[in-house]
């Protein structure tokens, strides 16, 4: 079992930066891969960015310069630098991790931070 908590969430004028963080508990040795997702009303979930547990960073075509996505291992959280935000950045962002099991990987997500960027 893996436990996921996001904090960083919040309002930001279009042009700002918002830094979100993910801590992880539980079961993490077992975490092949952590990373964020966003929701926008009326759309679907969409891959935002995520890092492997080699280190191996994966983005969305559409985020890329303008997102970063790191780790601390010490502390188990991983993080979401967003730059230059737009309003079109307005979203629930989920934190999501891939995790290890006997019959496969699975999927754990945490309980979400709202992300506003106001025009």
């Amino acid at each position: 079992q893996v436990q996921l908590v996001e904090s960083g969430g919040g309002l930001v004028q279009a042009g700002g930066s918002l830094r979100l963080s993910c801590a992880a508990s539980g079961s993490t040795f077992s975490i092949n891969a952590i990373g964020w997702y966003r929701q926008a009303p009326g759309k679907q979930r969409e891959l935002v960015a995520a890092i492997s547990s080699g280190g191996s960073t994966n983005y969305a075509d559409s985020l890329k310069g303008r997102f970063t996505i790191s780790r601390d291992n010490a502390r188990n959280t991983v993080y979401l630098q967003m730059n230059s935000l737009k309003p079109d950045d307005t979203a629930v962002y989920y934190c999501h991790a891939m995790v290890a099991g006997l019959r496969g990987e699975y999927d754990y997500w945490g309980q979400g931070t709202q992300v506003t960027v106001s025009s």
